[in-house]
């Protein structure tokens, strides 16, 4: 008989793995609903795999070979099933939330994690449904990590005689590993026991803790030691035994500089133990024994597969329509089979011509590039793709390399290729890059020929590599965020099956996931055709649907004078980046350092003990015990003192000047840490600049965002903050100019309120939060305080996003009773502006959406919700969307009235004294150009900016010039 077995599946490890593979993928998946459900698909194929029956029989299996009937954008399949014995029993774990007791011992800890990407938030109770759906318990635990619920459960069976196998790849979980434990690692194939813990750390699984309290973990705000790395740590830890041995015996380390960097943070290591040490006594709420595997109830996963609209998941289910008990939609085709159509590849420049022959007689071409990177300014061309007839396209390869090399991984350093003797061949049958390119060329820039893509600023950007520019551009992708903006997600998989019912080809299932995922040049010609093909058919197929749906719905002019023109502006400023100083961000690294141990010697002194301020422990004991502090609150799981920030500025308001300390001194490390040493790898080693990505249809508002950077969220309201923006600068020569609207947002709710007041003060250019105190408070105005001045402003900003009492008495430090007064006067001095939002909250309860000044929509598809939260949440949205809505509109035309003004002026001509558009940050404008040109250019771009709409109110515009960002505010 074979002993009781027991799988933990390491669940929010496999919600991120999921995530980063869709995000591979150009077209994202939302559910009927608009919910975002990439991740979910991937996740569930991934449970789907483990509860596969192998080959052998015997119950749930974890897939069994390569060809074993994948799902896209699944893992690779996976060895024989861990889930054997006659007793199985099976979890999935999940992080509850962020903070947990580790946070009560180290606030810091986890401080660098990025919050989760806007588009995986709503997916995670998502996930969680899916494993349950699957019959698998589903556990998680407040103030608890999954490690922890992980290392008790295995405690638990270890001690009942079961067998664990824990899937994850956490190096954390590898201090588990033992006699009855062994670990598989799912995206390298590969189990994990003893051996394979030693081989990576040098060290058995019982000292791992100890090498990683010397290491230190920089994702997780963990210390460890400086300049200890792993190597380091395993000799140290073989040599003294542990991490105590070693601490009590630092004399006898030989290496001088070694031992005093050890001494100096002991505490530090210690405090890392105390981090990375698993909890393995968690007082679980759900039982060992209730794990116990059973067979799924295969109705209620249909039921769920068909909500979130996984029809090709239903379809292998062998489930259809009956799956929800009421009539659904047929499962929806896939565009390779059943879809007309006539798709060949191209490997002659002759028939290339006639491709290009065909397009210039019909006056339209649907294009779209294959290439190695999903960063467009560094992306080499594979290949691309060309339909002009519905049903009939073309795959023109150029860069794909020879069969056989299919270790060429996305994502994989350049210097791997020369891991070869040789550069690896292209395949055969493809026509030279330069002569594709001169033949296509002319077309991609004959104004007579209308060029259609979805997301077609990425392929803008990208031919501009090759010197060749496209136009004239339309967009499907923008012609449904016209039509859709918030309803739903604008990737061309889900408008294909939202609005073609056709299911395209997967990217997963032509280049894989994980690590095993392809480069596109490593992917063969034929995979590569059908997929990039079908793209340029399925673009204009959306086109034929969309364009008249505009139309129709009287979006024409918004359309075509903003989205559309808009296109080519982004394309550039992508293309334009901006420059970053290295050297200014290491020194200002080195310069927070510093400040940093002033601070720290600072703190130290104030508290008259040497102690460890990095420790929120021993700072706890430090404040509330040793200097007899007010307001100390023990918890109750670990027994240390609270010292979080509210904690702290309570006691800086009551004027005890080392909470002040101790606030700067954590909010420099975490600047350091975010921004000062992480920026400079982010810098294009071609143009020695950062080109951040512009997203033009996420934002239901209309609102630009940035990403890989994200340079509209750079901090600017402290000292130490705004320094990091000095390290964007101007190219030799020339300057920075910042344009910069004045308080838009608050002008446009005095113009579509209609609210005299604000616009008479608007007009005379008078302070309008002094205005607004004046009239709120009943203080005239020569009487006016500092502090009723700064309640004003509050409100008047507030008020744009529909602030609460509790949320403006946090923001202010006074009583909800005290705020909800002052938010009650503010309505009854303008009560214009209630009117104006009850009407927009009316107007999108009776349209679904509300509208801008120039008639872009923006849904709110939960405003007439059951659920008052997030009924609530829609309605504070409905008030806020045509207010940011209009400023995005706003600037958006001012930003193509700029360009084309630049273009105007280049024409024909190179002329080195014009500006360029490097960023658009919210309300401001970046440019670079000649200090000479400042003079000629900045009261054009002032103009231009404050002329972009006609209000009842003036449209103010702040101009800045100097060598860097932080100058020119």
């Amino acid at each position: 008989m074979t002993k009781p077995h027991l799988t933990l599946i390491d669940g929010s490890g496999f919600i991120f793995r999921a995530y980063h593979a869709m995000a591979h993928s150009k077209r994202p998946l939302t559910n009927p609903q608009g919910v975002p459900v990439g991740a979910v698909y991937v996740y569930t194929n991934m449970l789907i795999k483990l509860l596969t029956p192998s080959p052998s029989g015997g119950g749930p299996g974890w897939g069994h070979s390569r060809q074993d009937n994948q799902s896209p954008g699944t893992d690779a399949p996976l060895p024989t099933s861990p889930l054997r014995g006659e007793e199985q029993y099976i979890a999935v774990i999940f992080d509850a939330a962020r903070k947990t007791f580790r946070n009560d011992i180290y606030p810091e800890y986890k401080a660098n994690r990025p919050p989760a990407p806007d588009d995986l938030i709503p997916q995670f109770p998502l996930v969680r449904d899916a494993t349950r759906a699957l019959g698998l318990p589903a556990i998680e635990m407040e103030g608890y990590e999954a490690d922890d619920i992980i290392a008790t459960y295995a405690r638990q069976a270890c001690e009942q005689g079961m067998d664990v196998t824990i899937i994850s790849s956490d190096k954390d979980l590898m201090q588990l590993v033992g006699p009855c434990v062994s670990m598989f690692d799912a995206m390298k194939d590969k189990q994990i026991g003893v051996a394979e813990v030693v081989e990576k750390f040098g060290v058995p699984p019982e000292k791992v803790l100890d090498v990683l309290s010397l290491i230190g973990d920089t994702s997780d705000n963990v210390p460890g030691v400086p300049s200890i790395g792993p190597k380091t740590a395993a000799e140290l830890i073989g040599q003294f035994g542990d991490l105590d041995s070693l601490l009590a015996r630092t004399s006898e380390i030989k290496q001088p500089k070694r031992r005093e960097v050890i001494e100096t943070h002991r505490a530090q290591a210690k405090l890392s133990r105390d981090l990375i040490r698993l909890e393995n006594h968690v007082p679980l709420v759900v039982p060992l024994a209730n794990l116990a595997f059973k067979a799924r109830d295969h109705e209620e996963f249909a039921a769920f597969l068909a909500a979130q609209g996984f029809k090709s998941l239903l379809a292998k289910l062998g489930k259809g329509q009956e799956a929800s008990g009421k009539s659904e939609p047929a499962a929806t085709t896939h565009a390779s089979s059943p879809m007309p159509h006539a798709y060949c590849t191209i490997s002659t420049e002759a028939e290339l011509a006639a491709w290009l022959a065909d397009a210039r007689k019909v006056g339209r071409l649907a294009f779209d590039t294959e290439t190695t990177s999903l960063d467009a300014t560094q992306a080499e061309l594979v290949g691309f793709s060309l339909c002009s007839e519905v049903g009939r396209a073309c795959y023109v390869p150029l860069g794909h390399k020879v069969a056989g090399d299919r270790w060429q991984v996305a994502g994989a350093a350049p210097d791997l290729f020369n891991l070869t003797p040789e550069p690896i061949p292209l395949a055969p049958d493809q026509i030279p890059i330069d002569r594709a390119l001169a033949l296509l060329k002319p077309v991609l820039e004959d104004t007579s020929i209308l060029k259609i893509g979805h997301n077609i600023k990425y392929d803008m950007v990208v031919v501009k590599n090759y010197d060749t520019e496209i136009m004239p551009v339309d967009d499907t992708m923008l012609l449904s965020y016209a039509l859709s903006a918030g309803l739903h997600g604008q990737g061309m998989d889900e408008l294909s099956e939202l609005h073609l019912g056709i299911r395209p080809i997967s990217y997963d299932e032509v280049t894989g996931t994980g690590v095993k995922r392809l480069r596109f040049d490593a992917v063969e010609i034929d995979k590569a055709s059908a997929y990039a093909a079908e793209d340029a058919d399925i673009t204009l197929r959306l086109y034929e649907v969309l364009k008249p749906k505009v139309a129709a719905e009287k979006l024409v002019g918004f359309y075509e004078t903003i989205e559309r023109p808009l296109i080519g502006v982004i394309a550039r400023m992508e293309e334009a980046g901006i420059k970053v100083d290295v050297k200014k961000l290491t020194a200002l690294s080195a310069d927070f350092a510093q400040k940093i141990a002033a601070l720290e010697r600072e703190i130290k002194q104030l508290a008259g003990v040497d102690f460890n301020v990095a420790s929120p422990k021993q700072l706890g004991e430090i404040l509330f015990e040793r200097m007899g502090l007010p307001g100390g609150k023990k918890s109750a799981k670990t027994g240390a003192y609270a010292t979080g920030a509210e904690v702290l500025e309570e006691l800086a308001e009551a004027g005890h000047v080392i909470a002040e300390k101790v606030l700067a001194y954590r909010g420099l490390a975490k600047l350091k840490n975010t921004y000062c040493d992480t920026l400079p790898a982010q810098i294009n080693p071609k143009t020695g600049r950062v080109h951040t990505s512009f997203a033009m249809a996420v934002a239901s508002t209309g609102r630009l965002s940035s990403s890989d950077p994200n340079l509209q969220n750079i901090p600017i309201r402290s000292e130490e903050g705004r320094k990091i923006r000095e390290a964007f600068v101007a190219d030799g020569g020339n300057v920075l100019l910042s344009a910069d609207y004045s308080q838009i947002e608050l002008r446009l709710l005095a113009h579509m309120a209609d609210i005299a007041v604000l616009k008479d003060a608007f007009q005379n250019g008078e302070d309008i939060h002094a205005i607004t105190a004046s009239s709120v408070f009943g203080v005239p105005l020569y009487e006016m305080t500092p502090e009723l001045r700064r309640r004003a402003k509050a409100v008047n900003f507030g008020i744009i996003y529909g602030i609460s009492a509790h949320g403006l008495s946090v923001q202010l430090g006074i009583g909800r009773a005290e705020a909800a007064d002052i938010i009650n006067s503010y309505f009854e001095t303008y009560p214009g502006i209630r009117d104006f939002m009850e009407s927009c909250k009316d107007f999108a309860r009776t349209h679904g959406y509300v509208e801008t000044l120039f008639k872009r929509r923006c849904h709110v598809p939960g405003i007439n919700d059951k659920n008052g939260a997030r009924r609530q949440f829609s309605e504070r949205a409905a008030i806020n969307a045509p207010l940011q809505g209009t400023a995005a509109d706003i600037i958006k035309k001012a930003m193509i009235a700029i360009d084309k003004g630049i273009r105007q002026e280049t024409l024909g001509i190179k002329k080195e004294s014009n500006p360029r558009l490097l960023l658009q940050v919210h309300d401001e404008l970046i440019f670079e150009l000649p200090e000479t040109a400042v003079e000629i250019w900045s009261p054009r771009i002032k103009e231009v900016m404050e002329g972009a709409a006609s209000l009842s109110v003036p449209l103010t515009v702040e101009v800045g010039v100097g060598k860097h960002w932080g100058e020119v505010h």
